[in-house]
């Protein structure tokens, strides 16, 4: 069974073998329950809702045991969804048919873009939620999901049985569109001295100042930051919790200290003097399992059929949760239907990215997604999720609508069109600075300059430049997205051209698959040192790309490790081999006997 040490260390699990595992349930729903599920989704947050509606969406029947049914959707902190990094995360989520973006767009109250001052790549789209009107809309889609059977009850154990080749499959998790005239303002104030003070003389009571576990570095409290930066103002953002709600989400104050003490915290701020605390700030710590421990379909290592998804993996954030949860459901599904893994690599997207980095590297404090941890980013843009993901979702998992596939397909076909057009309309600099005046077009050029050039300047967007040349370009302004997007893909032809070789040599090394069987601690025709051989033994990367990416796992060993698939590789195409050629000369001798 599971052994659990909490404080920031390593969940760590114990198995004599490779098992499947059952349930133990206890439910106080009087429903009648269903004799069979492919799927059992245990955990109704932001990573089960995601996880069950993936793998109900891939034609498995599921189940989503949650101990209360009227909490699915509830948002315990911010009322936000996106941001840097984030954002991705959730445009990634919707190419898959995920539920979270859908909702947050019947949702939202105001919308923004942050990194506006830097290149569309890395944009990141965030959306501030009503509370209420997400909870709503979220329980609405998950009760009304075709193959989803939810239920209000909880798990007390596992059971792990012999493998059996009939059991299911089982996914564990931790636990009004707006116009911009409809949206609702977020106004900005800041701490100032008496908060310093109050904070500097009540850090006695303060629990998780005083404890020796690792909070989100990237959403620190407002403690930890008057003991950071001491004598200095701190933002912190009034963010309104719904539409038809009075309540206000001060964005920045996070804090652990006693109710009262808060209370008279948030009336020293400008703007807050007669504000009341209907809820005060709390901390909460969780254990999480060593990442470490599972593939990169989120299933684990040592119990098949099991999937952990969301907080139990390390990670922080509504959007990570809902990313892992996404993945988690539609492995699930296939797993049921014997069918391969649907991986997402580093260089397909930032949840490849994510899930990367936690089972290769694992992670000593909550995880957190930023745009600085993917190296293709110029790739893997917000406003291509759907180009990446969206057809392999269809193709290969079957969570993906018809709907939405065929969206996508024609968004590819009309993108590749519309890019064929603007390299073959060819004129003059001279020609262009008369079509189009407000360019910075040098006149002194002699070679003819493609349509597709003058879009890269930054004062040339599809409108100016279908005003120019009617046709053939006029069609391509009629829709907004597909106008922004050659846009987009005209800024980055350059540079993409150069990053496109840089993931082919990538996906070679992710194509060189280690065997699952290998033992590294006793193989003896391979070179690695015993640190090295831990380290693999431990993670147990299943590519050549994810060992090369292990802490300690030198570039020497992995030019050894190459080799030693390399040979084994040929050695066992000539085991293959050898049987046809034995074939080969017996029908050969047998063919001349004939003639004779």
């Amino acid at each position: 069974m599971f052994s659990f040490r909490g404080c920031g260390g390593r969940v760590a699990a114990s198995f004599t073998k490779r098992q499947f595992p059952l349930l133990r349930l206890r439910s106080d729903s009087a429903e009648p329950r269903s004799p069979h599920f492919d799927v059992i989704v245990i955990g109704g947050g932001h990573a089960g809702t995601e996880a069950a509606t993936a793998a109900a969406r891939c034609g498995s029947r599921t189940l989503l045991l949650t101990h209360r049914v009227d909490t699915i959707g509830q948002m315990s902190c911010n009322p936000s969804f996106g941001g840097i990094g984030k954002g991705h995360l959730m445009r990634e989520v919707d190419a898959l048919d995920g539920l979270c973006s859908r909702i947050c767009d019947q949702s939202g109250v105001h919308y923004k873009v942050l990194n506006r001052c830097k290149g569309p790549a890395v944009w990141g789209l965030r959306a501030q939620i009503d509370r209420k009107l997400y909870k709503q809309n979220m329980q609405k889609e998950i009760l009304s999901t075709p193959l989803l059977t939810v239920q209000e009850g909880a798990v007390e154990d596992l059971i792990l049985t012999e493998p059996e080749p009939e059991h299911t499959g089982k996914c564990r998790v931790s636990g009004v569109v707006l116009g911009p005239e409809d949206q609702l303002p977020c106004y900005l104030t800041h701490t100032n001295p008496r908060v310093d003070e109050i904070v500097l003389k009540n850090l006695h009571l303060n629990s998780h100042v005083k404890e020796t576990v690792r909070g989100p570095r990237y959403c620190p409290s407002i403690e930890s930051k008057v003991l950071r930066f001491p004598n200095r103002q701190h933002q912190v953002w009034l963010e309104p919790e719904g539409m038809d709600s009075d309540l206000i989400y001060p964005q920045g104050l996070s804090m652990t200290l006693p109710a009262e003490l808060q209370e008279k915290m948030i009336t020293c701020i400008r703007g807050l003097e007669k504000a009341k605390v209907i809820q005060p700030g709390y901390g909460v710590q969780y254990d999480y399992l060593d990442p470490r421990q599972i593939t990169p379909s989120l299933e684990t290592h040592l119990v098949q059929r099991l999937f952990f998804a969301g907080q139990i993996n390390g990670t922080t954030g509504y959007e990570e949760a809902a990313a892992q949860g996404v993945i988690a459901g539609i492995n699930a599904s296939l797993r049921v239907n014997r069918k391969p893994p649907f991986v997402v690599s580093r260089t397909e997207g930032y949840i490849g990215v994510l899930i990367d980095d936690l089972t290769t590297l694992g992670t000593s404090e909550p995880y957190r997604m930023f745009t600085s941890r993917v190296e293709f980013r110029l790739s893997l843009r917000p406003d291509n999720a759907d180009s990446r993901l969206t057809l392999r979702g269809y193709k290969e998992a079957g969570c993906v609508s018809q709907q939405r596939y065929e969206r996508a397909c024609w968004m590819k076909s009309s993108l590749e069109e519309g890019i064929s057009v603007l390299k073959s309309i060819e004129f003059s600099s001279s020609k262009w600075k008369n079509l189009i005046p407000e360019a910075s077009i040098s006149t002194s050029r002699s070679l003819p300059v493609r349509a597709l050039d003058v879009l890269k300047f930054e004062e040339v967007d599809m409108d100016s430049l279908a005003k120019a040349v009617p046709e053939p370009l006029k069609k391509y302004t009629k829709c907004r997205e597909l106008a922004e997007r050659l846009k987009i893909e005209a800024t980055y032809e350059s540079v993409l051209f150069h990053q496109l070789q840089e993931i082919k040599e990538v996906q070679r090394d992710e194509a060189l698959q280690l065997p699952k069987d290998l033992d590294y601690l006793t193989v003896r025709d391979v070179s690695l040192s015993h640190e090295v051989r831990e380290k693999l033994h431990f993670s147990r990367p299943q590519t050549i790309g994810a060992a090369s990416r292990i802490p300690g796992v030198t570039p020497a060993a992995i030019i050894n490790l190459l080799r030693f698939v390399k040979t084994t590789q040929q050695r066992q195409a000539a085991m293959n081999e050898s049987p046809k050629t034995d074939q080969y000369l017996r029908d050969t001798d047998r063919l001349q006997e004939r003639e004779l």
